[in-house]
């Protein structure tokens, strides 16, 4: 780990959305609350303070470097807290399976400024770095293996899906051309080829060249889609009645995983329409509290430009 890794940056506690999920999932006095991505505790400094003293905080994270961030909100947090290091799918499935049961679950979902913000993960393709992108330095595939390793069709199909990166074929190409002659090491060589494969005109539009495959590989690297979909129910089971799950999504798929699933649990009956009388007997879970997702201010975009593409979804357990 570099020395300045566990120096927060200006940008370590600008929680998106903050002052909409503190009100739509509404921590009262004496509740448990659970962040389920908790990074640098800028959501969890603000929600921890509606438990005014009475209440337990979840902290959970795969990162090993939050802990140092939880350590410091412990101290001041003022109620009683504890973190869990793991994928927040399976911490949410082992406390449901423990019988917890809490009141307001918060995930906020992508990659934190904590991760970005340190050229050494591999993140950001505006730095020269090691080709990394693993939230958890323990896992064992990196974006560079996926980059070396994987068939020209398959990296087509993870641009074109995660990244919605319309030059994928042409990216995949490139990469595969590069990789016959050396390895990739370094996002540099990666940004290189991908500038490269693209069409001139691509590359001064739309923002930076490679920021959809980077997106892509993001996701791939840490399984991003399959983790928010294991842990959607496993939350909806850990709630109490009337407790509240928020999720912050910064994608179209990942908002449209979150959007159906609210949907798909907030309806009752789902027998066939010529049914002359319910059969299924299924009852509603929950209650959609957000008809469409909340979005950023432009205040609040103008003041931190990386909550531009965030989505606000939250849904009540009845």
């Amino acid at each position: 780990m570099l020395p300045n890794a566990l120096r927060p940056s200006a940008t370590d506690h600008v929680p998106v959305l903050a002052d909409e999920v503190r009100r739509l999932l509404d921590a009262q006095p004496g509740d448990t609350v659970v962040d389920a991505t908790f990074g640098a505790g800028g959501h969890a400094e603000l929600l921890a303070l509606d438990l005014r003293g009475k209440g337990r905080f979840i902290a959970v994270d795969r990162d090993p470097s939050a802990r140092a961030y939880f350590e410091r909100f412990r101290k001041r947090a003022g109620v009683q807290a504890r973190f869990l290091r793991g994928e927040f799918a399976t911490v949410l499935q082992q406390l449901a399976a423990n019988d917890v049961r809490v009141d307001a679950i918060l995930l906020d979902l992508g990659v934190s400024s904590m991760q970005l913000d340190r050229p050494e993960r591999g993140f950001s393709y505006a730095v020269d770095a090691p080709l990394d992108m693993r939230m958890d330095p323990s896992a064992e595939e990196t974006a560079a293996d996926i980059v070396n390793d994987a068939p020209e069709r398959e990296l087509q199909e993870i641009f074109r899906r995660y990244g919605e990166e319309r030059y994928a074929r042409q990216i995949a190409r490139a990469i595969g051309r590069r990789r016959r002659r050396e390895p990739f090491q370094r996002t540099g060589d990666l940004v290189d080829t991908i500038k490269v494969a693209i069409p001139t005109p691509a590359r001064f539009g739309e923002g930076h060249p490679a920021k959809r495959v980077f997106q892509a590989l993001r996701i791939a690297v840490n399984d991003e889609l399959g983790q928010l979909e294991e842990a959607l129910p496993a939350a909806v089971e850990l709630l109490r009645p009337h407790g509240r799950v928020a999720v912050i999504s910064f994608h179209s798929l990942e908002d449209r995983i979150v959007k159906h699933f609210f949907r798909d649990e907030a309806r009752g009956c789902v027998c066939p329409p010529d049914f002359p009388v319910c059969a299924c007997g299924r009852d509603p879970v929950l209650r959609v509290l957000t008809s469409r997702a909340v979005r950023p201010s432009a205040q609040e975009v103008a003041l931190n430009p990386r909550s531009a593409s965030a989505r606000l979804r939250v849904a009540e357990k009845v």
